[in-house]
Formats: C-alpha cells, sequence, structure tokens
C-alpha cells in the first residue's frame, strides 16, 4: 500500500537505533517482526534484540519471519501489553516503533502509561526511535493523502486482507496528530527530542527522542 516506502523509513529508523552501538533493542509493538528482523540484520552479535506484541499470532509470524531470514536465534519475542511491559526499569538501550506509536496513543485512554512504561524501561541517555505516519502540512497533499487511506487503503486492504484492521488504518492514519504535536506529546512526557523530521511531503515522520540522563520531572501513569 506504500509501493515500498514503509519499508525505506524502517531502514531509515534502523540505521538511528544503531547509531551509538546499542547493547539491548526493544522493538515495541513489533507486529511480524519487521523492524526488529531490520535491525538484527543489520547489527553485530552482541546487540540482544527483543519484540514485544501482545498479539500470539503477529508473534508467531514475526518468529518464522525471523528464522528465514537467519536471526531467530537473536531476537527474543515476548507477549505483552504495553501498558505493563515485563522488563526492570532501565532494561534498554533504544526502543523503537514502527507504525504502533499510532495504535498506543490515538484516542487511547491508556496513552500516558504506554509513553510512562516506554520512558521507564529505557535507560538514562537511552534513545526512543518512532517511523509513523503523521499529516502534511501542505493541505492539498493533506488532502490527497487523506483521499487515498480512505478510498483505496482500507477499500482495497480488506479485499486481500482483514477488512476491520485495513478500515481501522486508514481512519487512524487520516486523523493522526501531526508532526509538531507528536513532538510535544513527547516533551511533555519527559523525553528530549532529537529529530522531528517530516518523510514523504509528511505522510509519515521520524522522531528520536532522548531520555535524559536527569529526569526533570517525575513520570505519572496519567
Amino acid at each position: 500500500m506504500t509501493l515500498g516506502l514503509d519499508w525505506r523509513w524502517r531502514r531509515k529508523a534502523a540505521r538511528e537505533i544503531l547509531r551509538g552501538s546499542p547493547a539491548r533493542f526493544l522493538d515495541l509493538g513489533c507486529g511480524t517482526g519487521d523492524l526488529a528482523v531490520e535491525v538484527a540484520r543489520r547489527s553485530g552479535s552482541g546487540l540482544a534484540v527483543t519484540g514485544v506484541d501482545f498479539v500470539p499470532a503477529m508473534l508467531e509470524s514475526a518468529g518464522i519471519k525471523a528464522r528465514n531470514n537467519g536471526v531467530g536465534e537473536r531476537i527474543k519475542f515476548v507477549a505483552a501489553d504495553a501498558a505493563s511491559l515485563p522488563f526492570p526499569d532501565g532494561s534498554f538501550d533504544a526502543v523503537g516503533l514502527a507504525f504502533s506509536f499510532r495504535n498506543l496513543t490515538h484516542r487511547n485512554p491508556s496513552r500516558e502509561r504506554h509513553l510512562a512504561e516506554i520512558y521507564r524501561v529505557l535507560r538514562p541517555g537511552g534513545k526512543l526511535v518512532i517511523v509513523e505516519t503523521s499529516q502534511p502540512r501542505n493541505p492539498f497533499i493533506r488532502a490527497g493523502f487523506h483521499a487515498y487511506m480512505r478510498l483505496l487503503v482500507g477499500p482495497i486492504g480488506g479485499l486481500i486482507s482483514d477488512r476491520a484492521a485495513y478500515r481501522y488504518l486508514a481512519e487512524s492514519a487520516a486523523a493522526f496528530m501531526p508532526l509538531a504535536e507528536a513532538t510535544t506529546l513527547l516533551e511533555h512526557s519527559a523525553f528530549s527530542v532529537k529529530t522531528a523530521m517530516p518523510l514523504l511531503f509528511g505522510v509519515a515522520s521520524l522522531i528520536v527522542g532522548i531520555k535524559p540522563l536527569t529526569p526533570e520531572r517525575k513520570i505519572t501513569d496519567g
């Protein structure tokens, strides 16, 4: 549906995740494991990769994909709720979300809790890397993007896969927050935003946030 652009954006996210040579990486909302596999393939054997999703069927597919790409032994897949991650504080040097940030924050009553959990499991100085749909600033491009999502992605995706899932994708992507609002949300959750980059005229974005070495304020779960 993205003509392969989502792979390019994931690769960009993977390069950012690996900058600084992290030792422990979490792919949160990993789905079928695309980001986790990409990061594992690009990294050395010293990187421990964990993928988390709450849908067991997704994790089963992710495991198959990891094995087919020769990194099955290097990725640990865990079924868990993003609002209550089963990891100690500061467990990861980097956390990545590839098109799952929208699921955790869009009209989600647990949004603050999700962000607090990400903050908790990152070590001080750790990196949060997000690639997600966004809103083009140009009104004509934005209108075309919304029409594409609602008139093509939703109906056509529903013909080849889960209709409800593609309807949600189309509707949530068209209504999701713009880049500036996503940046503000992360800053209000005590992250220091290092990068906020629009992709393809703003239909998607890459955001890099850092957990400060010294927390400026206490994070609450809202």
